[in-house]
């Protein structure tokens, strides 16, 4: 499986673009504005509700067993996690293609800053969706004659956050149905919870609240709903994304040291870019060596190479916002008495709050460093 935090959502703010009658202007140009509007009219009028795909003779029996496992963590999303109780993933769609839309993302090259696109609803965002490749490509090489570095990936499934369900709500996509369990519903859980809270404007603080409910509702599925080989395969691949979730954060981490050099009144871009040349190549021999070790197959890591050949400041940025503030979540979920709504309660009132002192009520919660003895 590819690592967990490149899939930022769309959030197609498409229909209620429509109803706010700003979309066009915000998102930059009329075309976008259609591309995204029609690419999610097709992909909802492709779904079915799950009981009518299920009456079908000549379903393939792996397609059927997934969809009835779709409809047991939607019940336990419900149940046991607290999560809403909607139209949302009780259809499914086959889009005849690898991915639900396609993101861009870019950030300068010497800075882990995302370029950020407005729009209303969602506010200002650190990347730019489209329903087809080529027209992501077109505005990955439109950035990049800029002089940003760019990244464009497939994004397996995005969240209208709840605006959608007078019309069906989102559905369940070919792009992932057939991920492995463990897999499957981590990101069935994570697509949920942005429609319980989201911070207009706020990517970070959005995805790592629904990445911190999504590590902890998947934990919950697995030890009172799996098989013994499912939490065996699911415990494998959680190994593999850590190990590289750590490399990439010092890596990260690293580039941030390199590159507050260029804050100088005259800064030196040679040295700069020597040092991030050497500091893109140590990662990728870090991978290397990492890669080695991992008992996994080529179709495991497939995900993870294609990351790394193409990492750039614009995928080490995107990724940010999958890290970030999860152990601060973690921490208020334990403070919450792991008890599910009022931890959504504790979150919804820091979306209230002004960006930066929410911020600084985040880092208040993170874990202190241990100091050596």
């Amino acid at each position: 499986m590819p690592p967990s935090f490149p899939r930022l959502q769309a959030l197609g703010t498409l229909l209620v673009c429509l109803a706010l009658a700003g979309c066009a202007g915000a998102a930059g140009s009329m075309d976008y504005y259609w591309q995204s509007l029609r690419g999610h009219v097709q992909l909802m009028q492709a779904a079915e509700p799950i009981d009518r795909w299920l009456a079908r003779p000549d379903i393939a029996p792996a397609l059927r067993e997934r969809l009835q496992l779709a409809q047991r963590a939607r019940a336990f999303a419900v149940t046991e996690l607290g999560l809403p109780d909607n139209d949302s993933y009780r259809r499914y769609a086959d889009l005849q293609r690898p991915a639900a839309v396609w993101n861009v993302v870019a950030a300068p090259p010497y800075a882990l800053e995302l370029h950020r696109w407005c729009f209303p609803v969602t506010g200002c965002i650190g990347y730019r969706g489209y329903f087809n490749e080529a027209d992501a490509q077109a505005e990955g090489a439109r950035l990049a004659a800029q002089g940003l570095e760019v990244e464009v990936y497939g994004v397996p499934a995005y969240s209208t956050l709840g605006y959608m369900n007078w019309a069906g709500g989102d559905p369940l996509l070919n792009t992932f149905i057939a991920w492995p369990e463990g897999e499957f519903v981590r990101l069935l859980f994570h697509e949920l919870a942005h429609q319980v809270v989201y911070a207009s404007g706020d990517t970070l603080f959005n995805e790592s609240f629904a990445t911190a409910v999504e590590r902890l509702g998947s934990a919950q599925w697995l030890a009172t709903q799996a098989t013994p080989q499912v939490r065996a395969a699911f415990a494998a691949s959680e190994a593999r994304r850590s190990q590289f979730r750590a490399l990439t954060r010092a890596t990260r981490a690293h580039l941030l040291e390199i590159y507050a050099s260029n804050h100088a009144q005259t800064p030196n871009h040679q040295a700069l870019e020597a040092m991030k040349t050497e500091a893109m190549e140590a990662f990728r021999r870090d991978y290397a060596v990492l890669r080695s070790r991992w008992q996994a197959t080529p179709a495991q890591q497939a995900g993870y190479d294609r990351w790394v050949a193409h990492a750039n400041n614009a995928s080490f940025a995107a990724q940010a916002a999958y890290d970030e503030w999860v152990p601060a979540f973690e921490a208020l979920f334990a403070q919450s008495g792991q008890r599910w709504h009022p931890f959504y309660d504790a979150v919804k009132e820091l979306a209230a709050l002004p960006q930066p002192a929410r911020a600084d009520r985040l880092r208040a919660l993170l874990p202190r460093p241990v100091s050596p003895p």
